[in-house]
């Protein structure tokens, strides 16, 4: 008997309901139904496909883009016993046909992979033998050009639908204006989905912009002032380890994240953080997507992101719990200058575009007409050094070379190691006998990796060590022995970033670039970064409703608890009466007061001019009110 959505909810995620919104979303999508969902950072996306995912008979086929994201949810899928699969970059083309072999044959619930591969032609071949029962865009945002994040490849998803007629689609993304959500439409070819947007307000959650002349003493006294777990983002990697050296002096438990360390390090450090072990994590925009943690309290911006797609969606990790929680942005004057200048640095022009393209292949030693379909080792720094370049520039022209569809650079490719067997099993049997202490070896790699004997398949070398009961490091010695013997061909785990060749390499001075368009997204980038200056300068104007608005989504209601509101209703007392109120409040929160009895006690000011006090003492960690209403002084 097929489960109800509430059952499979409650047996997998062992959830009572829904989140808003979830449920008929879900509904939507069992009717067959294209769908696309706004549903802002901790909305509960995922679930929004993965619930119809495991209803409906057949393959789910999710486009993510991001490999950090894919890896989360593939994982919590497996640990709650569904069956799932991804298919990646770094993966071997044995590996991949492997994977896509078995999704034939029915052996997994759910296929992840990266909208690259949706254009291989091994793909497209097996495509119309795959059962998929239902197809999955996530982050869609990244199909539009007028949006933040535009990758090219999204633009060919809508080609595939040519093979799946009747397969319904759900798109789903936490942060797109009117404009872009347009565009997801028309070019996912959606002209008649069903849209549910969920609104872009967060009651819970207090927006903050503080112009400082010392960052550190400001981040120390927000983290002083508010207990609980907490995200700091930076703009580069070097400070995001200096700041949090910086707290460890100030005897705050902190650590650093950023796409450069190890995926082990990623791993350990992410667990750690998770689990409070950490309190304070210092990282760049790679951290936190796909991470469920309910019970951050703050959100902390060292420096300004570039737009308010962005900054909404880091903010809206703290308070996912629905208890009080604090978005906080602090600056220089000077950041606003280097923002003001980052429209000509992010989009410089084509001429500087065309001379790193060259660079990039005298770097690669790529020929003219060649590395179509190829990844290729890439050191940043190192190739910064060689050419005597800007890395700010160089990052920017690798962003533009992947929107014009040439290249792009992938930072969190994890390369497992890799192994094949290079001699006939006669002589295999003979080096056997010969050298006993290595037999072990042998037989578990060829009894644990399908393939081995005849293809480079990849190896985890702690799943070797788990097995044999052999420490990690001996497992590694052991295998370079059998690659200098010539028994196996060995190639080392690595996690190089890579540049990925989606055309061959054209000569420099004809690379093409469409100059219209790269106009336009100079322009539209320009709007949004106007729109994330004016967020910042505004003093009277409610935070909640600057965001909102963006996002096209009106509403005459003030949060009554960002900076701007605070400020305007503290300033709507008069000093002498705003202290007064305070200090009743303060001696009656020390005695354990209720709301009602201060408002009682308080009498006959006006309940508007207590509430003010009362919020504006709470933003200012001075008392605290109880869920039962009950004050406390802190």
């Amino acid at each position: 008997m097929l489960l109800s959505p509430h059952e499979i909810l409650k047996e997998y995620w062992e959830y009572e309901s829904f989140r808003p919104m979830q449920e008929e979303i879900i509904e939507a999508v069992l009717k067959g139904n294209d769908t696309l969902a706004l549903l802002p950072t901790g909305g509960g996306k995922s679930i929004c496909f993965q619930v119809p995912g495991l209803l409906m008979e057949g393959l789910c086929l999710v486009i993510s883009p991001l490999i950090a994201l894919m890896k989360d949810q593939v994982e919590n899928l497996k640990d709650k016993g569904i069956t799932v699969a991804s298919i990646h970059s770094g993966l071997s083309y044995f590996e991949v046909k492997c994977i896509l072999q078995d999704a034939i044959e029915g052996d997994y619930q759910f296929l992840y992979l990266s909208p690259e591969r949706l254009e291989t032609k091994l793909f497209k071949e097996l495509l119309p033998y795959l059962k998929i029962s239902l197809l999955v865009v996530d982050e869609a945002h990244c199909v539009s050009q007028w949006g933040y994040d535009f990758r090219p490849s999204y633009l060919r998803i809508a080609q595939i639908r040519e093979s799946l007629p009747e397969i319904p689609m759900i798109a789903l993304t936490a942060s797109a204006t009117v404009e872009v959500q347009k565009d997801i439409l028309q070019k996912l070819e959606m002209q008649r989905a069903t849209t549910f947007k969920q609104s872009f307000e967060k009651p819970n959650l207090s927006y903050s912009v503080f112009k400082v002349d010392s960052k550190i003493n400001k981040l120390l006294e927000i983290l002083e002032a508010v207990p609980g777990s907490s995200i700091v983002y930076c703009n580069n990697r070097r400070q995001t380890k200096e700041l949090a050296e910086l707290l460890q002096l100030n005897k705050v438990s902190a650590d650093y994240y950023h796409a450069g360390i190890t995926s082990e390090e990623r791993t350990e450090k992410q667990d750690a953080w998770i689990q409070n072990e950490i309190r304070v994590m210092i990282c760049t925009n790679a951290f936190g997507l796909g991470i469920d943690k309910s019970d951050v309290r703050t959100v902390i911006h060292y420096d300004a992101p570039e737009c308010l797609e962005s900054y909404y969606q880091e903010a809206g990790r703290a308070g996912r719990d629905g208890k009080k929680a604090y978005a906080v942005l602090i600056y220089h004057s000077s950041d606003l200058e280097a923002l003001e200048s980052m429209p000509d640095k992010r989009y410089p022009p084509i001429t500087s575009i065309k001379k790193i393209y060259q660079d990039l292949a005298n770097y690669l030693q790529l020929p003219i007409g060649t590395g179509e379909l190829q990844y290729f080792d890439f050191d940043l720094q190192e190739f910064v050094k060689n050419f005597q370049l800007d890395s700010y520039l160089v990052n920017n022209t690798l962003k533009i070379l992947e929107q014009e569809g040439h290249c792009n650079l992938s930072e969190n490719i994890f390369l497992p190691a890799r192994v094949q067997f290079m001699v006939d099993k006669d002589s295999l049997y003979t080096f056997e006998l010969s050298y006993s202490e290595l037999d072990p070896l042998v037989k578990t790699l060829l009894r644990t990796y399908q393939g081995i004997y005849d293809n480079r398949t990849a190896i985890f070398e702690k799943q070797l060590s788990r097995i044999l009961r052999t420490p990690i490091e001996e497992i590694k010695i052991q295998l370079i022995k059998l690659h200098q013997f010539g028994i196996i061909e060995y190639f080392p785990q690595k996690e190089k970033p890579q540049i990925y060749f989606s055309l061959n390499r054209a000569p420099a001075e004809f690379l093409h670039i469409d100059q219209d368009l790269y106009h336009k997204r100079k322009k539209q980038y320009q709007k949004r970064l106007d729109a994330m200056l004016q967020y910042i300068q505004t003093t009277d104007t409610c935070r909640s409703n600057i965001i909102t608005s963006y996002f096209g989504e009106s509403s005459a209601k003030n949060c009554g608890t960002c900076d701007n509101c605070l400020n305007r209703k503290k300033t709507a007392l008069t000093p002498k009466s705003f202290e007064l109120i305070s200090e009743k409040i303060k001696s009656l929160a020390i005695k354990g007061s209720t709301i009602g009895e201060v408002m009682l006690e308080c009498s006959p000011t006006s309940a508007e001019d207590i509430w003010t006090s009362l919020r504006f003492l709470e933003s200012e960690q001075i008392i605290q009110i109880e869920e039962n209403g009950k004050l406390t002084i802190l």
